[in-house]
């Protein structure tokens, strides 16, 4: 069996809850990604969540998490779906760590150039 990875995308948000938009956003990016990384074979989505950050309780965020079995074409995969389905690509950060480890994910890519951290 093939290694597999979580892949987080991350949009901020201006409250805790997000505005109507911002759910319609979740379910949208959730949708899209769902049926893409299913039709290419490289894995599922598994959920979101939405609120504070852990690493600052100032901020806000939407992540949602897929299953992928490899890592780099499902990032791949997932900046070219949310750019040409238009779902804010330009807000994103996407991060990864190996399926089933306990630790801190690691930034692959982020709508701001020079960040190079990245925290739930």
């Amino acid at each position: 069996m093939r290694e597999k990875f979580w892949l987080v995308v991350q949009y901020p948000l201006k409250s805790a809850k997000g505005s109507q938009r911002d759910h319609w956003l979740k379910d949208k990016v959730m949708e899209y990604l769902d049926l893409s990384l299913a039709d290419a074979n490289l894995g599922r989505v598994d959920g979101f969540d939405m609120g504070k950050c852990i690493s600052d309780a100032n901020k806000y965020a939407l992540n949602i998490f897929c299953i992928v079995s490899e890592e780099e074409p499902a990032i791949t995969l997932v900046k070219r779906v949310l750019r040409e389905s238009r779902l804010d690509y330009t807000r994103i950060k996407i991060a990864t760590m190996p399926y089933g480890e306990e630790g801190a994910y690691t930034l692959k890519y982020s709508y701001k150039k020079g960040v190079s951290d990245f925290s739930l």
